[in-house]
């Protein structure tokens, strides 16, 4: 009997395929995640209000420094790690780390551990004459930025565990250790990157044509978003130098006019806290808004090459049955190279499906937060501006001359 491809496929191929997982990274009612150490501990609720005793490995980021070298300028940042894990020889480290180092973290995890997502780094290059990459704002952005990166690697069940991770937290020199290399833990991702040549994929199964299809539309989103943004946020700025050009115009006026005079020092006090109130909008616009929008575009271009990945491995997988298939037997025994294949793609799919899920928990938290903290500054704005606005109005009140007869105010908009 002679087997098609099909049939092989259908004998040999994942059963796992048949659940699908939703956009929103929930399962369908009656499916489960695939039984893998890390989709188990990916079940746990990540909450900002997680019990901090139940949390064994806490980093943070701080203290940038800025260095001055013959060569090059460049800003490090302080490291500090406190942990109960055997894995650490001492219960807390402090090392310092520039941005080259941090990307060098992340490529090695993407090398050892390639069947996961990798959280994305801010990035690298800025615009020259657009923003000054040492300016203390913009440090402190990027400060943000790298302390969230570790963060993400520290609360993962897997990379927490990544003996680069542990090398970069620990090492007192970490460029000796990048000069020694780690040829054991490079080599595991070699077999990844063999892919069958010129096999094209047949067809993603449902649930990752669905990641797909999902993460194109987030980032398009995302990206008009953050477009709009930025136009809002430069004519917020053109506005407050408009701001501030035109309260002191009040200021000086008011010396030329007697009774006039306080309540025009009242309308350039006013322009002036409502300008102030608009800077603070500004920054936390470009400070906090911006950055997580970015940050989660990046995020999607991690998550489509990992599944890019996934989809190599697919490819080898199918081309190996068919090969099976081709032989025309009866009852074709499956090679160790194939199971060996298949092993791999259910690991993938295992591993990505459970940190799809994890970063779909993620940034529900993390929208839902910028969203109330958007809402929260601009109601913090608007009632800033009112309070200024009303401030003025018992100047512009009537009141009793000096012989007793009222001065009436007639509102300029009744003339």
């Amino acid at each position: 009997m002679e087997l098609s491809f099909h049939s092989v496929l259908h004998l040999y191929q994942d059963q796992e395929m048949e659940d699908l997982i939703l956009p929103n990274g929930g399962t369908p009612a009656g499916t489960s995640s695939p039984a893998s150490s890390s989709s188990l501990l990916n079940r746990l609720q990540l909450d900002d209000d997680i019990d901090g005793e139940t949390r064994d490995l806490f980093v943070t980021v701080d203290d940038p420094k800025k260095h001055v070298c013959t060569m090059e300028t460049y800003i490090t940042y302080r490291i500090t790690t406190k942990s109960t894990r055997v894995e650490f020889d001492l219960p807390e480290y402090s090392v310092r780390r520039r941005y080259q180092d941090f990307d060098w973290l992340r490529n090695k995890l993407e090398e050892s551990q390639p069947t996961h997502l990798i959280p994305p780094l801010p990035e690298k290059f800025v615009v020259k004459g657009v923003v000054d990459r040492f300016s203390e704002e913009f440090v402190e952005t990027r400060r943000k930025a790298l302390d969230k990166f570790l963060k993400r690697i520290t609360d993962h069940p897997v990379l927490s565990f990544n003996e680069h991770f542990n090398v970069f937290l620990t090492a007192k020199d970490l460029n000796a250790y990048k000069r020694q290399g780690m040829a054991l833990l490079s080599r595991v991702g070699e077999s990844v990157k063999h892919v069958t040549g010129g096999y094209k994929l047949r067809s993603r199964p449902l649930e990752f044509a669905a990641i797909g299809d999902y993460l194109d539309t987030f980032a398009l989103k995302l990206g008009t978003i953050d477009r709009i943004a930025q136009r809002i946020i430069k004519e917020e700025i053109e506005y407050l130098v408009e701001l501030r050009e035109y309260g002191p115009v009040y200021s000086t006026w008011s010396a030329l006019e007697g009774e006039l005079a306080e309540p025009l020092e009242g309308v350039s006090a006013c322009i002036g806290n409502c300008s102030t109130a608009l800077e603070e909008l500004t920054d936390d616009m470009t400070e906090d808004f911006l950055p997580v929008l970015r940050e989660y575009i990046l995020y999607s271009d991690s998550m489509k090459s990992v599944l890019k990945k996934r989809d190599q491995v697919q490819a080898e997988y199918e081309a190996k049955l068919e090969a099976v298939a081709l032989r025309k037997e009866d009852r074709p025994k499956v090679p160790a190279d194939v199971e060996k294949c298949q092993d791999r793609m259910e690991c993938f799919n295992a591993d990505l499906k459970a940190d799809m899920e994890r970063w779909q928990s993620n940034k529900r938290q993390d929208f839902r937060q910028l969203l109330m903290g958007m809402a929260d500054k601009n109601i913090q704005y608007y009632e800033k501006c009112l309070m200024a606005w009303e401030s003025i109005i018992p100047l512009l009140q009537e009141k009793p001359e000096a012989n007793g007869s009222p001065l009436v105010f007639i509102p300029w908009w009744s003339l």
